[in-house]
């Protein structure tokens, strides 16, 4: 879900960890689901790439 909203708004990974305050391989490992967010990363991530509700609901489900 977050590559595709990144990439929906033409990030780059590194913008995106400048964005979030994050660290480049930080953004990488959330992507590629080897590490899920923090709640308080989650709530960046949803607010900068700016997630729909109906995506957000679908991505709590999984856990």
């Amino acid at each position: 879900m977050f590559k595709e909203y990144r990439k929906a708004k033409k990030y780059t990974q590194e913008k995106l960890a400048e964005l979030t305050e994050l660290d480049t391989r930080t953004i990488q490992r959330i992507e590629s689901g080897e590490r899920k967010p923090s709640m308080e990363t989650f709530k960046k991530l949803v607010k900068i790439l700016e997630i729909k509700d109906k995506d957000i609901l679908e991505y709590i489900k999984k856990f």
